[in-house]
């Protein structure tokens, strides 16, 4: 029934010229800009910064000179990622990993490792790109070819077994067989476990590691490194706090000043129909860079995502056809004279564009990099060319094929475009060489953006097309293939799966650029941990608010 009424919406046709599909989205939750406002003292603040720097020093001494212990040294190791603070000792992690790469074979083939040993060695390992061989895990097996029940005993070999099988490729069925193994178990055993361990469990049942959104994997698992006080090391605890709220201040910062360009540009009250989310928004770049670095990245993206959004609802959630394509062709015009065409709604919005762009080509040109603009704002014309797609399309009720849905809505989500500004404020790691990369759409980029597309309207679709909305991709395949909503999304799920794959193949090493850029793709489809769990969080912002405060407004006691 639920299939029949989704598909008899879509099918009447909406040829007024004066629709309107208006969403009624809600207003924003962060008006106020003083929330995101420390309370320390300038003085606090370079004690911390002292504090910080003495810690890190005797966290590098300890990792350098970590014992020979292989299951000590790479559980140390796995801790400083899992804490967030690794950004700090790129270098160093990746020469101790090298060496036990080089000599895992003799590690872990001749001594007696036990699960959570081996698992958590092959986890680090394939985390940073190492493909260490899954064949590591068949002497777990009986002689039925099945784990072995006896490795229930071992709650922490058994979590770190599971968070390891997200890290396989396509062909490696012990993982496959690990991944249900453990889901079937973890559960029960999570119930026998203490209160700290439990809660581990039951978040890595709701969310792997892999799959989850740097920032606040590490924002989590601080609690939980915390409460485990027969493995925590005092000094690592000590450094992840004080460098989460060091590194929270500095994002307060980028907020305050998004919020305060935003204000200057007057958006929220020329467009009042459209999402006003610039904190949400701000998010999405610090799931894909949170690192100090990237302060003037973050500061692009937030820009540019900010000013597409309006241009999305706008095509979504507003303009009549008509002024779809007039908008759309003046984007193709990309000429300030072409505002006179427009109608004076969209005015605002096309002007703030240019403006920006050419901020940002004046900014970037004495780099020698104003091709990442040009990358940017090519991407920008194929969105509005796809948006126009849609809109027809909802207007005739036509339910497009499903992989002519999915390509269209790739491009749709905006990904490459966020990707391409990304680049624009990465510097001189993000060059020709990489930009050429990102435009040859690689199997690791692909895979990450259909990721979005599947997940977003897998959350989304049901709100869409009650407010009125072009067919999604679940709409599509039902179609197409004349199966339930339940059968479709259970097929998406494994077309996720199988893209993890992907992205996992093309993660390890040697790989076609260095892993600083591939990581941004990579990160791409981990926000949707953030924002499209179970309702979308941009345009359901409630339902994102106290991961919003976790990461901005709270600090860790320390």
């Amino acid at each position: 029934m639920a299939q029949q009424t989704i598909l008899a919406t879509n099918s009447q046709p909406r040829n007024q010229a004066d629709y309107r599909p208006v969403a009624n989205f809600a207003p924003s939750l962060w008006k106020d800009m003083n929330v995101f406002t420390t309370k320390l003292s300038h003085s606090d603040i370079e004690s911390v910064e002292r504090l910080v720097e003495e810690l890190k020093g005797k966290v590098k001494k300890a990792l350098v000179d970590c014992t020979n212990d292989l299951g000590e040294k790479v559980s140390y190791i796995n801790a400083i990622c899992r804490l967030g603070v690794s950004y700090h000792f790129e270098n160093e992690i990746e020469d101790q990993l090298n060496q036990i790469f080089e000599a895992h074979s003799h590690f872990v083939e001749e001594n007696d490792y036990d699960l959570n040993s081996v698992a958590l060695l092959f986890q680090v390992l394939r985390q940073h790109g190492f493909k260490m061989s899954c064949g590591v895990f068949n002497k777990f097996k009986d002689n039925n070819n099945m784990f072995k029940e006896s490795l229930t005993k071992n709650i922490r070999g058994m979590l770190n077994l599971y968070e390891a099988s997200h890290f396989r490729l396509h062909g490696e069925d012990i993982l496959e067989e690990a991944l249900e193994f453990t889901r079937a178990n973890l559960k029960f055993l999570a119930d026998k476990s203490r209160p700290h361990l439990a809660k581990h469990i039951l978040n890595a049942l709701e969310l792997p590691f892999h799959h989850g959104s740097p920032r606040m994997e590490a924002r989590k698992f601080i609690s939980f490194y915390e409460e485990d006080l027969e493995f925590r090391n005092e000094t690592l605890l000590l450094f992840a706090k004080l460098d989460f709220n060091r590194v929270q201040l500095l994002h307060q910062q980028e907020i305050r000043h998004l919020m305060s360009w935003w204000n200057s540009l007057d958006m929220a009250s020329k467009y009042p129909y459209s999402r006003d989310r610039v904190v949400e928004l701000y998010t999405w770049s610090v799931s894909t860079f949170y690192e100090p670095c990237y302060s003037r990245a973050r500061i692009i993206y937030s820009k540019c995502t900010l000013l597409l959004a309006i241009i999305d609802d706008t095509y979504d959630a507003y303009g009549t056809l008509e002024e779809h394509k007039l908008f759309t062709h003046a984007v193709q015009r990309w000429d300030v004279n072409a505002v006179d065409d427009l109608p004076d709604y969209m005015r605002p919005v096309y002007r703030a564009i240019l403006e920006l762009f050419d901020e940002l080509d004046e900014d970037v040109k004495k780099e020698g990099r104003s091709y990442s603009v040009s990358m940017t704002k090519v991407a920008l014309k194929h969105i509005v060319e796809a948006y126009l797609v849609e809109s027809q399309w909802f207007r005739e009720g036509f339910i497009p094929p499903f992989e002519e849905r999915l390509s269209n809505g790739i491009t749709t989500a905006s990904w490459f475009f966020s990707t391409a500004a990304m680049f624009v404020g990465m510097g001189e790691i993000a060059g020709i060489k990489e930009c050429e990369w990102l435009q040859k759409y690689p199997k690791v980029v692909e895979a990450s953006y259909k990721i979005c597309r599947l997940q977003a309207d897998i959350v989304s679709h049901l709100f869409e097309q009650e407010r009125g909305h072009v067919a999604s991709v679940v709409e599509s395949y039902m179609h197409e293939y004349g199966v339930s909503r339940e059968e479709t999304l259970e097929k998406l799920k494994i077309m996720i799966s199988d893209a993890w794959k992907d992205i996992n193949e093309d993660w390890m090493k040697p790989t076609a650029v260095s892993t600083h850029i591939l990581l941004r793709p990579i990160n791409i489809p981990r926000l949707m941990s953030l924002f499209y769990d179970k309702q979308d969080g941009v345009s359901f912002p409630e339902s994102c608010k106290d991961k919003i405060i976790a990461l901005y407004v709270d600090p860790i006691p320390i």
